[in-house]
Formats: C-alpha cells, structure tokens, sequence
C-alpha cells in the first residue's frame, strides 16, 4: 500500500506562474477595496463589478501554466497516494496531472447559483454576465467561498490530514482562518516540510525550508522518490 502524503498548497504557488493574489493586489483592484469584490455584500450592491473582477481573474487564470512546483507535486502519484488541499481558486493543480484536489476556496473555472450552492456548472472558458442563469432561473455567480461565507469541505480535509505520513505545506502564510488550523489534525509522527519565500515559525512539528515553491517543492519530492530525506 503507498504511503499517504498531503500537500497543503497557497497562493504562493499559484504566484509562480504569474497569477496576482490578493496581497500583490495591496487590498485593491481598480480602485475597489478588495472586499467590494469578493463578499457576498459587494455582490448584492454591485453583481456587475463583482462579475467583471472574476472574469478577469479567470482570463489570467486560463492564460496562465503550470510550474515545476505544479508538476512535481503531480509526479508524486506515480510512488505514493497523494491528495492536494488547496487554498487556491485556479486549476493548476490539476492541468500539471494531480487528480485528487480539494478546494477550499472554491474554483474560478465554475459558476454556481445564486440560490441553491449545490447547482454548478463547468465555465469552459466563458465570461460570466448579467443574465446567465442556472436551471431554477437564477442568476450565477463565481463558484468560489468569499469573505464571511463558511469554507467547504473541511470536514473531508481533517480526515487526510490526519492520516497523512508525509506532508508538504507550501505557498501560505497560514494566517487565513480556518483553513490554516487544518495542520493542527497531523500526526506527531508524520513527517512534514513547510515552504516558504518568507522566514516564518514552523508549526505543528513542520521542518522549515525556505526557498521558492518551484526550487524547494522539486527537491522534495526527489528526495522521497528517490527514499531519502531533503
């Protein structure tokens, strides 16, 4: 039986392949507060903005690739049974190969109904506008968790974090709550590296390796294919 390993990925990964995140957006976007754009308030006040801000997102999204951080998490199925927990809205994970990701956040490749969250759709690509309604009529809007609305799938998250052997945390400042306090369920015994650009207190028995995702991610798992520590 393969052993189990757990990524913990952030946006600092996405980062890497040229994709802005909120932080580089310094609070703002074209002059709006960052939570005009991403809550459920700024969706009720202005739906058109909120639309074109995702739209955009998504475009960059689309546009963007892969990196070798990306792709060597994914190589990592050939030896052991891996699943992704990502904080990320965008689809890199899975466009470089991994193919069990959970997002907590949500994707920006789907849209979903303003009134019933379990009726979603596949984008393909396309804008979101004004007018494009699910089903049961609604309106939809960006298949992604804002500001105040409660993250998904968490539950699930406990259960492979808590039988994860190996874990790479990567790409987070692991201040963005609850999300961060999943690393508390990880065994004592697991082995566990956190990456990071920025110097930052290890937690939860985590190995602190500095360096960028796309240098230090590599690495790793070289090492354990190859069966030795980094």
């Amino acid at each position: 039986m393969k052993e189990k390993v757990l990524i913990f990925s952030g946006a600092g990964v996405s980062a890497e392949s040229g994709l802005r995140t909120f932080r580089d957006m310094g609070g703002l976007w074209n002059e709006y507060a960052v939570e005009e754009v991403a809550s459920p308030e700024g969706w009720a006040k202005n739906p058109e903005l909120v639309l074109r801000f995702y739209n955009e997102r998504r475009r960059a999204v689309i546009s963007a690739q892969p990196n070798e951080a990306h792709r060597a998490i994914a190589r990592l199925e050939e030896f052991f049974d891996v699943v992704v927990i990502t904080q990320n809205i965008d689809d890199l994970h899975e466009r470089a190969g991994s193919s069990k990701v959970i997002h907590l956040h949500g994707e920006i490749v789907r849209a979903r109904s303003s009134v019933d969250p379990n009726l979603t759709c596949q984008l393909d690509g396309a804008d979101l506008e004004i007018g494009d309604t699910c089903e049961k009529g609604s309106q939809l809007r960006p298949d992604v968790v804002w500001f105040g609305e409660e993250v998904r799938l968490m539950r699930a998250a406990e259960k492979y974090v808590a039988n994860a052997e190996r874990i790479i945390t990567v790409g987070t400042s692991l201040t963005v709550h609850p999300a961060a306090g999943l690393l508390k369920k990880a065994k004592f015994s697991s082995e566990k590296y956190l990456v990071s650009v920025d110097e930052m207190h290890p937690p939860y028995g985590h190995r602190f390796l500095r360096g960028s995702a796309t240098m230090v991610v590599p690495h790793i798992v070289n090492c354990w294919i190859a069966g030795r520590k980094p």
